[in-house]
């Protein structure tokens, strides 16, 4: 099966994250999936929702949204309602950051990722986690460094990618034409430690196997390994 950029059933699209690309976010990166790029800010304020008040912890939440021309054609600004589809994928994302960071360790601080989709080619929420994650990461080092903390209350690390199946193939980190046609739909968010944190998939077109499954988790596995090593790199500079 021919696939965009020459790549192999389990390889990614060209992934490129370019960090400190807003001068007044916390933390800031640019996440490219091949042609899906996300802005994701990572703010830090010096507050919490009232329900966590006296609690001796912080908070982190994310917000996602695409840009009108993210898309093939003008999509309308969510300003007054967000769609069940942006309200699910916030929830998503920010469920996965919640699972890499010691919240009682920040204090009373909130942390907001903001996600906004510039372009969109498929795998927008998987490039919104991988990529909002070292944006997080990068505003807990300056964190870090202001409040003089010996150890980072960052506990682990978190990526996602796509993965699908057409006519009993798999296939790793989908564009739109392939997730537009792939029998099965799968979205894989996994953490450094190898634990899962969310698996969400659909079959589309035809119902899957356990073995199907179980190729398709292996196949998003190995690509996640890939995706840490390369948040790493970026978040260590």
């Amino acid at each position: 099966m021919a696939r965009a950029y020459d790549r192999s059933l389990s390889s990614l699209r060209p992934v490129k994250i370019t960090p400190d690309v807003n001068a007044h976010a916390e933390g800031s990166v640019i996440v490219e999936f091949g042609q899906t790029r996300v802005l994701c800010t990572a703010t830090i304020e010096d507050t919490i929702p009232p329900w966590l008040k006296g609690k001796g912890q912080g908070w982190i939440t994310a917000e996602y949204g695409m840009l009108p021309r993210s898309t093939h054609t003008r999509m309308k600004r969510e300003r007054d309602k967000l769609s069940g589809r942006t309200h699910e994928i916030q929830r998503l994302v920010g469920r996965s950051f919640r699972t890499c960071l010691d919240l009682k360790r920040i204090g009373e601080r909130t942390i907001i990722v903001d996600c906004d989709v510039l372009q969109a080619d498929g795998g927008t929420r998987t490039a919104a986690i991988t990529g909002g994650y070292v944006a997080l990461a990068l505003a807990i080092k300056k964190l870090q460094k202001t409040q003089r903390w010996n150890e980072s209350p960052l506990v682990d690390q978190v990526a996602a990618v796509s993965v699908g199946m057409k006519n009993g193939e798999i296939l790793v980190d989908l564009d739109y034409i392939e997730d537009s046609n792939c029998d099965v739909d799968m979205n894989f968010v996994m953490t450094g430690k190898g634990l899962f944190v969310e698996i969400q998939g659909t079959a589309e077109h035809a119902p899957f196997s356990k073995s199907d499954m179980d190729r398709m988790t292996d196949a998003a596995t190995s690509a996640l390994q890939e995706l840490h090593a390369i948040q790493n790199k970026v978040a260590a500079n």
